[in-house]
């Protein structure tokens, strides 16, 4: 077992462990949370021995080998697989010296040994990993220094799963992967034969892949049995108590020192006072839990247009060659909620751009509002901020004419107060880095929001904001994400980027990961023939959707009646001999508006049913 004992570290006179303490069984697959800049990855550092203790102790079993995804393979001429191969440097090196040995007892040994780790199989298992993140057989043969930085930091990390290591460590390792990738990662650490800690911000990581959650807080470690929606609600119920005993014993505290003061100068009192003083003395505070930071996102709301915003009639897109999607026919309205599925290379980031007007279609036409605006989010953008100035230098660049004031109020409603709006970017985090393009990409305020992987480098509260801010949001929203949790929450249409077409995706997200975890290479779609597109005409469609509107607003009033009248029935004064005959009014109010709000629900559902027949 991993055992952490008492240890103690600072960073800068900074002290970000303070006798802090865990044991994490042998086999155990552990999630590893806490705020940004708590000591995560100082707490990894310090587990592989980088970085000395200045007390306590780590300790582990004798032997045991400690892997993780430290950098991004080099550019190199040796192929994905070979690169994977040598990962396992044990097999590598026997492998070398079964080559030159010419000892028959030597080499029976390292027979016997590669059969022990499972030699033979070695290519298949790479390849399997390879495959799973993402690199089909021909993309594993070519050499490292065909791709960019990202994919060849999944290539690190299939190393690192192909060598197995006892303890593994990982930090993050959804950050550059597609939701295929994250869904296979997440199924294949749930089956690793060893030791695994995650650091990670995915919630559906954290919920399917792991036994327990280690958590850092105030320089200390805790570890939770169960998922981390167990330990949200263990926590949330923790902190409530604590807070309420906190304001017991304040109030306890008070009363004490209200006598002490009141007759500490009396003679008759003394004694009674200074036995007062020495229960004040010896009271150990209480302190309650720090409240999770409160997240926001405040994205300004645009017009309403006319629907379609978007409307695509056989269009075609590509780069100058054979076009990557074809026969393109599809719209988008202004309160579509769509996320973009499939396999990585697919073509969803293609049609992002299309969407977004940075790539021009090939062929069909591509019909958008006049008045529309397009805001355009991808990860890369986070790395094209200028590191040598401060956000507020970025935003004063989009909007000269405005004062000061309003410009800090903007990146405050991003999460960026005071201090990081004069910190230049390079001194940033990701997160606020993430958040200041965030910003950026929706500072006009555009009916058309489209966005490629935004949860990296966020944290789980930012995610949880994000949501909140994409749900109440007023125009169009477009995900690519890897995050479930976030399409899940957010996205009321799946549109599946498959051999060159885009089709409606017929089933749930959950199907989906079902799908792709059973390896399956047919997924079930909506069937999308001219004649059914024909028979939902424009006028049919925004009638069904004004309907739908109509039976919200009638919800929200019926919720609105039901709340007051909650409210008034809890009124004892009601309850007295007087007021009976009034009880039973409010009483038969109150049944009215629970039947009414039944109905209500009923007709919304036939609603949106209709809805989703019309648009499918």
């Amino acid at each position: 077992m991993l055992k952490i004992a008492d240890i103690t570290y600072s960073v800068e006179g900074r002290p970000l462990f303070e006798g802090a303490s865990a044991t994490i069984p042998t086999g155990h697959k552990v999630g590893l949370v806490g705020r940004n800049g708590a000591g995560k990855t100082t707490l990894f550092r310090l587990i592989r021995g980088e970085l000395a203790l200045e007390g306590g102790a780590i300790s582990l079993p004798a032997r045991a080998r400690i892997g993780g995804v430290a950098q991004e393979v080099p550019s190199s001429a040796t192929s994905l697989l070979e690169t994977v191969l040598a990962a396992d440097t044990e097999r590598a090196a026997l492998l070398a010296d079964a080559e030159t040995t010419t000892d028959p007892h030597r080499i029976a040994d390292i027979q016997a040994r590669l059969a022990d780790i499972d030699a033979w199989s070695a290519e298949g298992r790479a390849a399997a990993i390879l495959k799973g993140l993402g690199f089909d057989t021909e993309a594993q043969l070519r050499p490292c220094s065909d791709f960019s930085g990202g994919w060849r930091m999944r290539v690190a990390l299939a190393g690192v799963l192909f060598a197995q290591p006892d303890y593994l460590l990982l930090d993050e390792p959804t950050n550059y992967l597609d939701l295929e990738g994250a869904l296979w990662l997440e199924n294949y650490l749930a089956k690793y034969p060893h030791t695994v800690i995650i650091i990670s911000h995915d919630r559906g990581l954290l919920n399917r892949a792991v036994q327990g959650i280690l958590h850092l807080d105030s320089r200390k470690l805790t570890y939770w049995t169960g998922p981390y929606d167990q330990f949200a609600r263990q926590m949330a119920e923790r902190r409530a108590v604590l807070q309420a005993e906190a304001k017991k014993q304040d109030a306890r505290r008070a009363h004490l020192q209200s006598f002490v003061d009141r007759f500490k100068a009396k003679a008759s009192k003394a004694v009674q006072a200074q036995s007062r003083v020495k229960m004040l003395e010896k009271m150990t505070p209480i302190i309650a839990p720090e409240e999770a930071k409160r997240v926001v996102f405040t994205f300004p709301a645009p017009e309403e247009l006319s629907p379609p915003i978007v409307n695509m009639d056989g269009a075609a897109v590509g780069y100058g060659g054979p076009p990557v999607l074809r026969k393109l026919s599809l719209r988008i309205d202004q309160d579509d909620r769509i996320a973009l599925l499939g396999r990585n290379g697919e073509g969803k980031s293609t049609l992002s751009k299309l969407l977004a007007g940075k790539l021009q279609s090939s062929d069909g036409r591509v019909t958008r509002s006049s008045k529309l605006r397009i805001g355009y989010f991808a990860q890369h953008q986070v790395d094209e901020l200028h590191v040598d100035e401060t956000p507020l230098q970025h935003i004063m660049r989009l909007r000269p004419g405005e004062g000061q004031p309003r410009l800090r109020a903007r990146l405050a409603g991003f999460g960026l107060m005071a201090d990081q709006a004069e910190t230049i970017v390079a001194r940033l985090s990701g997160g606020q880095k993430a958040r200041l393009s965030l910003l950026l990409a929706t500072i006009d305020a555009p009916h058309l929001l489209i966005l490629d992987e935004p949860t990296n480098h966020l944290d789980i509260e930012s995610r949880e904001a994000l949501v909140e801010a994409l749900t109440e949001y007023q125009g169009a929203v477009v995900l690519v994400s890897h995050d479930m949790h976030l399409l899940g929450l957010v996205a009321d249409r799946l549109w599946l980027v498959k051999d060159g077409a885009v089709t409606p995706y017929g089933e749930d997200l959950e199907a989906y990961r079902r799908m792709l975890l059973a390896g399956e290479d047919e997924v079930k779609t909506v069937a999308k023939p001219a004649e059914k597109k024909r028979q939902s005409s424009r006028e049919e469609i925004l009638s069904i959707k004004a309907e739908v509107r109509k039976c919200e607003d009638r919800l929200a009033k019926l919720n609105d009646m039901r709340d007051k009248l909650a409210k008034k029935l809890a009124d004892p004064a009601l309850y007295v001999d007087a007021r009976k005959g009034e009880l039973a009014t409010w009483n038969a109010k109150y049944a009215e508006v629970m039947q009414a709000l039944d109905k209500a629900e009923v007709l919304w559902l036939d609603a949106q049913e209709k809805l989703e027949s019309a648009v499918a």
